[in-house]
């Protein structure tokens, strides 16, 4: 069966400027481990170790890309050569339907860049010591299945998750497309010390998850109760999921307070307000009111709680990569052993394996697998979220494949072939767009894109 049956061709993303990537070699686009790719709707991110490609595209008359309109925007980030420090995760972050359409960017240092779609500097933040692994990007609605919605930017390190509010990020960008203290932020980048706690850091919180090792990646996957007996707040707790050479699952319950201790709580009111005292006293006896000459060094921000829920340990398996369902319910987890563990994330067992998939990639999708309420449905009115059918699609390059398989222990739907040098690929949650409304439901999509000929192509919708 001819492959061109269940994807459609968008344009061709080669250009003279993914040469400086590497591009031209067979294989480029997979062979490298340092190189990093995050795709959108409208552009596509490549980065190295030290450089970074933006390259956009407008829709053509077929309503793919027209690649004699491809623009590059080149950014090559300040980064220290001391550590060396090196670029380790990309990812885009889009707000309010491409009003304001970000770039964000981690750094083996742990510092986070966000860059405008012209490759200007907006913000620069250390998270905390140590390689970012990923930048995630997800959220959730409030309907008739969550109870709450939530919006947030998750950076995984090696033993270490913080949280970025959505709405957090969202304002400081309106600040700056609106061009509010626009000279301010102009003139301050290349004055500020990244490491100054001023009016451009994020607030964020920070978890240690080290405790069966280092991990490889990681997620947090919703908001879930408190634990029994413990003091009710307004105060929200998530889960979180690690997974790692150690453990290839290990499970969290990440609080937001530091702690909720009474003797926690005592000691951070009094300890604070005895050391002022004594300070205070001090300066009125020795009368030392001389002012620092150096601005002090920014601490690492403390961790708050998090409290081991499971683990999973089976030598010599190891957790190498983890992606999450749109509700964040299910979690397809890969190992070094070649197998593909379907997690559910509400209950953290294991729902479902697969073996004989190594180096595998996974990402969710959303197809019309009805084909009568597909035919029923008229051009005008659209498809509803319930016309919609969760997948996972499994891309085996060991095999040359791609296959399509139904949530949660639904059959195999399709198999099509990958040509080798290719990835699957997925656009980024985007930020406050489609409401709950089942007449708004963008599903999710999976794109192909071959790095020897440049060709990206969509997976149908339909398994016509």
């Amino acid at each position: 069966m001819s492959r061109r049956l269940h994807t459609t061709d968008l344009g061709c993303m080669a250009c003279d400027a993914l040469t400086d990537l590497g591009a031209g070699k067979e294989g480029w686009l997979v062979d490298n481990p340092d190189l990093l790719i995050s795709l959108d709707t409208h552009s596509v991110a490549l980065a190295n170790r030290s450089l970074i490609l933006i390259l956009h595209w407008s829709s053509s008359n077929n309503g793919g890309p027209d690649p004699d309109n491809n623009r590059v925007v080149k950014i090559r980030p300040d980064l220290s050569p001391i550590e060396p420090e090196l670029i380790s995760a990309v990812e885009w972050l889009v707000f309010d339907d491409d009003v304001s359409r970000v770039l964000a960017v981690g750094t083996s240092c742990g510092y986070l860049l966000i860059y405008s779609l012209r490759g200007t500097l907006i913000h620069k933040q250390i998270v905390n010591p140590g390689k970012i692994l990923k930048l995630r990007v997800r959220g959730t609605k409030k309907d008739l299945t969550e109870d709450t919605s939530s919006e947030e930017v998750c950076v995984v390190m090696p033993g270490v998750i913080a949280r970025f509010e959505g709405s957090d990020i969202q304002n400081m960008l309106q600040r700056w497309f609106q061009g509010t203290d626009s000279q301010y932020w102009n003139d301050s980048f290349d004055k500020m010390d990244p490491d100054d706690s001023g009016i451009t850091r994020l607030p964020y919180q920070l978890w240690n998850v080290s405790k069966y090792g280092p991990c490889s990646d990681a997620a947090i996957t919703g908001v879930m109760p408190p634990p029994l007996m413990e003091i009710q707040s307004s105060q929200h707790y998530y889960c979180a999921v690690t997974i790692g050479d150690d453990a290839v699952i290990s499970a969290f319950r990440l609080s937001e307070d530091k702690s909720r201790s009474l003797v926690g709580a005592i000691l951070s009111k009094v300890v604070p307000a005895t050391f002022s005292t004594i300070a205070s006293f001090s300066k009125l006896i020795w009368r030392s009111e001389q002012k620092p000459t150096k601005k002090p060094e920014a601490k690492a921000q403390p961790f708050a709680r998090a409290s081991p829920l499971t683990c999973l340990k089976d030598h010599p398996r190891k957790g190498e990569k983890l992606t999450l369902s749109p509700t964040g319910t299910l979690a397809a987890i890969t190992d070094s052993l070649g197998r593909i563990l379907l997690l559910d994330t509400q209950a953290l067992v294991v729902v479902r394996l697969w073996k004989g998939y190594r180096d595998a990639n996974c990402l969710f999708v959303e197809m019309l697998v009805n084909k009568d309420t597909a035919a029923s449905h008229s051009a005008y009115y659209g498809y509803s979220k319930s016309d919609y059918c969760l997948c996972l699609a499994i891309h085996a390059p060991r095999k040359g494949i791609v296959e399509v398989w139904q949530m949660r222990t639904g059959p195999r739907l399709l198999t099509i072939p990958c040509p080798r040098g290719s990835k699957i690929l997925q656009p980024t949650y985007r930020f406050n767009s489609a409401t709950t409304s089942s007449s708004s439901h963008i599903p999710l999509e999976v794109f192909f894109l071959n790095g020897d000929s440049g060709q990206i192509s969509v997976l149908n919708r339909t398994l016509d």
